[in-house]
């Protein structure tokens, strides 16, 4: 199964690529290829660091090749920056747009006692219907480091407890992010990634 794994020279990609193969993907990753992204049959977009870091998208021309990818129905995972770049952007970079895939932004975390970033395992309160976390049991913990997070709306797919409770996985049609890392979460995230591969692409609702 051919993943295309997107390098914007923020992302986690060594330990996204062998997550990938032990599930038997065949992941190519592109930094740049518009038309490796709009041809692709699963594209994973993983990230970390600064928002700001997402602004090569553009400047590569792959943001109009996953448009095009997601708009044909092509299964599209976000992880951490990547699902953040999915919103309309983030506080972190005012002024760098993300996909408006989903119409809200992303937020630091608010003054607290507790430290920020968010560093470390932390649970899932998975919702009904989730496709994405099929089989994730409540309650069950995986990896996150973040110091932004989404807001919760209808498209959550779970929510996460950290100051405040935040989308830690959003899920419409073929596009769905994580804000966790499932390539270090140990069983749960390899089943989040074998949702995300034996997801039939077909056209979003």
């Amino acid at each position: 199964m051919q993943v295309t794994v997107i390098d914007y020279k923020a992302g986690n990609l060594t330990s996204v690529l062998t997550a990938l193969r032990h599930l038997g993907a065949e992941p190519t990753v592109t930094d740049g290829d518009r038309g490796a992204v709009e041809n692709a049959e699963r594209i994973v977009l993983p990230g970390v660091g600064h928002f700001q870091a997402t602004e090569r998208l553009n400047a590569t021309g792959l943001t109009p090749g996953i448009r095009a990818a997601i708009g044909r129905g092509v299964p599209f995972l976000g992880i951490c920056v990547g699902m953040q770049w999915l919103y309309a952007g983030s506080s972190e970079a005012p002024h760098q747009p993300g996909l408006a895939c989903f119409p809200d932004e992303c937020a630091r975390f608010p003054e607290s006692k507790e430290k920020v970033p968010h560093v470390g395992w932390n649970s899932l309160e998975v919702r009904a219907g989730s496709r994405l976390l099929a089989g994730v049991e409540p309650g069950e913990f995986v990896y996150f480091t973040h110091s932004y997070k989404a807001p919760i709306t209808a498209d959550t797919a779970a929510v996460t407890q950290y100051i405040a409770p935040f989308a830690s996985a959003v899920e419409r049609g073929n596009v769905m992010g994580v804000q966790f890392h499932p390539e270090k979460s140990s069983a749960t995230g390899l089943k989040v990634l074998s949702n995300f591969l034996s997801w039939e692409a077909k056209k979003a609702a």
